[in-house]
């Protein structure tokens, strides 16, 4: 079935196609439904909240009582571990200003903070099932001392820790609020005083250029608050904050399609409690009906499975090098195999994380159970990575390269003159492992392949002098091809490729947007249409270019095979939203497949301008800053089979400038969790859209597309 810009009725043609692939297509069945359960209902959640209802509901917690006072496994022992441990003397230390550094130095109430707000939860669970007075006044005690205290927050964990401690605060709230604890209204009232006055002005806005636990924590308190305010348009902030937030705030910013986290490469500690607070702030949403666990083919659970199995001695394919810091399982686990087990979704290493936290766990055991047959049970499956371009970019293994025809560099020597040499030998450069460090731009000259042994063969500047990594050597180049080996375009190379963390090294602060320099990664320029030729790129890394990651302009026959495009397109001139991970401009006949496309902070995945002839062929374009695909005053245009998700605006957009686009064909795509539109273009003639998959895009989440047949330019 085809849709061009005059049809109407978008949304019964999507869930026709949805249907028919229902039939067609068994293995995408539950992955549909949760899309169809999403876009459908999400929205629609304007009634009021069910109390209790955080991490519980009033049947959660009758139903773990119940197990707890049937000496019932392993709800006793857990509830034996919270017995044991609650101090002969908790001393609340309520401050009004809480002040703590990063790693918790300085540390001014920070500690008691978190102590009184854990322990707040964990007496207030212990009077719902003990009926004991003692843990309720307990309770009580804390939330009103912190209530009449706490002014407000500073220094550098301010937000992480409002984060942190008011879900705990939250749920202790809840629970003594509505089982007749003897809670009183007026310190009721200024308990919620503090969450409006205190906590919420300072994480309301959040804080998404940080690591994605911060954002993680505060959406997970925003939530919790709602739900205790009854503020519902509060808790739909959260929601939106949690699908599209940028740079690292929301779930598809965190969590990759492989189950990668944006902090695997920082310590698993930081990764286990990101993931925690996630999972918290999907808890909270599950209790009052919007479900979070089942979107984007059950992503969170994915990232849980990630983790969980690099813990236990499996390496999973990583972006970067995974790091080894902090190995050790926490107790995050077990709400979240319940959950998923409970929806019939197999688990092996979250089950085995879990039955390995359980020995030590108490409140998270005792909470982490919804009651029998509220989640509904599907039909048994298991999680795997999208194969959507996984793995792309420089290979993980050395390449086997032909000696006699090679000549070989190492770190140290000069490339230039071995690739000058080689042009005129017809011998192809291979560039050994270790990084490579250039006091200036390599310059390509025509018929010339270069090879690297890929992940270990990083190429960098060495002088901030120099803006780019690699040029044309000629205007009319042509036969050249590039593969297996990275280019990197950091400032410190060493933070970077080496995050085993011996000094706890955060890569987060390395990152593009965060650098001064103006660095590009390859930019290939012609000065005529169709002058540069035949240039082939294969399994290519290009990361961490504040410019665009790779430029080809005036080129014709330019294939992209398998490469990994991330990090590239920030700040440096001419500015936001002028550059992108891949910028094809006056090009014709150009192959972008199998690649990576993701993460510039401020650009689109690949950028296509008065080109024609170009395919964009199953791809993962994904958590740009700007569009997934971005195309202007260009014809002939396919984008099929390609994962297109989380980005800033909308997934795939065709722009008018001038003429505007001609012939596009946007089919047979995965198009989700997009801030903006799905598909959105203006004036473009003779397109076609079919089978494509769309779920959670737009503000309202039910925003596929907008095709129009306005000379409509879009201006930031």
């Amino acid at each position: 079935m085809y849709h061009s810009y005059y049809s109407n009725n978008t949304i019964t043609i999507i869930n026709k196609i949805l249907i028919k692939q229902l039939v067609l297509n068994y293995q995408r069945w539950i992955t549909i439904i949760a899309i169809l359960f999403l876009t459908t209902h999400i929205p629609c959640h304007a009634g009021k909240f069910i109390h209790p209802g955080i991490d519980m509901t009033q049947a959660d917690m009758k139903y773990m009582k119940q197990q707890v006072l049937a000496s019932q496994q392993p709800w006793k022992d857990a509830y034996e571990r919270l017995l044991k441990s609650v101090p002969a003397s908790n001393e609340i230390k309520a401050t009004t200003y809480v002040m703590q550094g990063p790693y918790g130095i300085p540390d001014i109430g920070g500690g008691d903070l978190l102590k009184d707000a854990k322990w707040a939860y964990n007496y207030a669970v212990l009077w719902y099932i003990t009926d004991k007075q003692e843990f309720a006044d307990k309770a009580i005690e804390i939330l009103n001392e912190w209530s009449h205290k706490l002014w407000s927050f500073d220094y550098n964990n301010a937000k992480l820790l409002a984060g942190i401690s008011g879900s705990q605060f939250c749920n202790a709230a809840e629970i003594l609020r509505y089982s007749n604890s003897g809670w009183k209204q007026p310190d009721v009232n200024r308990f919620i005083q503090m969450l409006m006055t205190v906590y919420y002005p300072l994480i309301r806005y959040y804080f998404s250029e940080a690591n994605g636990n911060w954002d993680g924590s505060m959406i997970n308190t925003i939530l919790s608050i709602a739900v205790f305010t009854d503020n519902r348009q509060m808790f739909n902030n959260a929601i939106h904050h949690f699908l599209h937030a940028p740079l690292n705030g929301s779930l598809f910013k965190y969590v990759y399609p492989s189950g990668q986290c944006q902090e695997s490469t920082r310590d698993q500690g930081h990764v286990q409690m990101g993931l925690g607070l996630f999972a918290g702030a999907a808890r909270v949403a599950y209790s009052q009906g919007v479900d979070l666990f089942s979107i984007a083919n059950n992503r969170l659970g994915l990232a849980f499975e990630y983790t969980a199995q690099f813990l236990l001695g499996k390496t999973p394919h990583c972006y970067g090098v995974i790091s080894s810091v902090a190995k050790r399982v926490t107790d995050d686990y077990e709400y979240v195999y319940r959950h998923y087990s409970a929806m019939g979704v197999d688990v092996p290493f979250i089950k085995q994380a879990a039955d390995t936290a359980r020995k030590k766990s108490s409140i998270n055991t005792l909470t982490a159970f919804r009651t029998p047959g509220s989640i509904p049970k599907g039909i048994l499956r298991t999680l795997s990575p999208s194969p959507i371009a996984y793995p792309a970019g420089a290979l993980q293994n050395e390449s086997q390269i032909d000696s006699d025809n090679a000549i070989k560099v190492q770190p140290g020597e000069s490339i230039q003159a071995a690739i000058d040499k080689a042009a005129h030998e017809n011998k192809q450069i291979v560039l050994t492992s270790g990084i490579h460090r250039l006091k200036n731009t390599l310059k390509i000259p025509s018929g010339i392949t270069i090879t690297g042994e890929g992940v270990s063969t990083i190429l960098c500047l060495d002088s901030t002098n120099v803006r780019d990594i690699m040029i044309n050597g000629a205007d009319d180049l042509h036969d050249i091809t590039i593969c297996n080996l990275v280019i990197d375009g950091s400032e410190n190379v060493n933070s970077v490729v080496s995050p085993h963390n011996k000094n706890h090294v955060d890569p987060n602060m390395y990152r593009s947007y965060r650098s001064t320099i103006n660095r590009g990664g390859i930019v290939m320029r012609g000065t005529d249409t169709k002058q540069l030729k035949n240039l082939t790129f294969k399994n290519v890394t290009v990361r961490n270019c504040t410019y665009s990651g790779v430029v080809i302009s005036g080129a014709q026959q330019v294939v992209f095979n398998a490469c990994n495009f991330d990090e590239n397109g920030a700040r440096a001139v001419p500015g936001q939203k002028s550059q992108h991970n891949l910028l094809i401009n006056h090009c014709s006949t150009v192959v972008v497949k199998n690649c990576r496309l993701a993460t510039s902070p401020y650009g689109s995945g690949v950028h296509i301008s008065e080109s024609g002839n170009v395919t964009i062929a199953s791809c993962e374009i994904a958590r740009n800053g700007l569009y997934g695909i971005q195309v202007a005053e260009s014809c002939n245009i396919l984008v099929s089979d390609n994962l297109i998700e989380g980005n800033d605006r909308s997934g795939v957009m065709a722009e008018f400038l001038y003429n505007g686009v001609n012939k596009i064909n946007i089919s047979n795509n995965i198009i989700h969790y997009n801030a903006g539109y799905g598909v959105e273009s203006y004036a473009a003639r003779s397109v076609v859209i079919r089978n494509n998959q769309y779920a959670g895009n737009g503000s309202d989440l039910k925003s596929n597309e907008k095709i129009s047949k306005e000379t409509f330019m879009v201006m930031f």
